[in-house]
């Protein structure tokens, strides 16, 4: 007699771990690339070129000039304090990534020590280095780490202190970029705050990608005829709102709809060809879920 199939509960079980195995290997791919690229950012572009970066990062770099001792091993000396920070106040999970992380950015550091630099262009090494550098960061926020204490130090005086994370990020980096101008020289402090930025923001594209979501708000008396527009043109879906003029009192219908950044200047063409008056306000979101929001082709 055959032997009882597995329950329904066991198979999906065994079938959450192998999935959730997958993840974790996909993760741990992920971070192990974007430290790679900071690795190289910093060994080929801005190092050699006496550029520094900011946070804990920036701190080793100094140090490593004044001491000659690899920056790799100050990268991850300096870090230990903030693995604690992070199981505390974020999570297991986070303080194993970001551990991971920064160990292979220690030894990725280590290794390329002594790399040809790609460039001795002082400007092509602070877009390049900054760029590489942005892009591995963000490689490994986008999948559960951080690459740089700062942020988790940040994170803990933020309940304390009248400020943002960014703005006490910020705060944190002037005094290293300052301590860099004494070290490095005030130009290369500067291109250093160059770098900062452009890596800042390329942090951004790697987060948000170029499909960055955005909510858009129409007020028109012309609803239908842009709503089917969009719905026709765009392949986005549009939901109707009952709405109230705060001056007049009379009814309006209010459309919103979400699109990406690709489409925003689409959308605002629609809108002025259907009713050149009608209100518009665009906005940036940080995330959408559910619904039926990916692009559907239109036939």
């Amino acid at each position: 007699m055959a032997g009882n199939p597995q329950s329904p509960k066991i198979c999906s079980e065994t079938q959450h771990q192998k999935l959730s195995m997958k993840k974790r290997a996909e993760r741990a791919f992920f971070i192990f690339i974007g430290a790679v690229l900071m690795a190289l950012g910093l060994e080929v572009f801005l190092i050699p070129n006496s550029v520094m970066d900011g946070g804990i990062v920036g701190i080793s770099i100094l140090l490593y000039v004044l001491t000659d001792i690899k920056i790799g091993v100050f990268i991850f000396l300096l870090n230990i304090p903030f693995f604690f920070l992070g199981y505390r106040q974020i999570g297991k999970t986070f303080a194993i990534s970001s551990l991971f992380g920064i160990t292979i950015l220690s030894l990725a550091t280590n290794f390329l020590h002594n790399a040809t630099p790609f460039t001795e262009d002082i400007l092509l090494a602070t877009l390049f280095g900054g760029i590489t550098i942005g892009a591995g960061i963000g490689l490994v926020i986008r999948n559960g780490g951080a690459l740089d204490g700062s942020e988790i130090l940040a994170i803990l005086f933020y309940s304390r202190l009248p400020f943002s994370v960014g703005e006490i990020i910020m705060f944190f980096n002037i005094f290293i970029f300052g301590w860099g101008g004494f070290v490095l020289g005030w130009d290369r402090a500067m291109y250093s705050i160059v770098a900062y930025v452009i890596a800042y923001k390329t942090i951004d594209i790697v987060l948000d990608g170029l499909d960055e979501s955005k909510s858009a708000w129409i007020i028109s008396e012309q609803y239908q005829d842009i709503g089917d527009a969009i719905i026709a043109r765009l392949g986005r879906g549009v939901t109707y709102l009952n709405g109230e003029g705060g001056f007049t009192g009379d009814d309006k219908k209010v459309i919103f709809c979400i699109i990406n950044r690709l489409e925003e200047a689409k959308l605002k063409s629609i809108v002025e060809e259907m009713d050149p008056t009608a209100f518009l306000a665009i906005a940036d979101i940080n995330e959408v879920r559910g619904g039926r929001f990916k692009k559907k082709n239109i036939h």
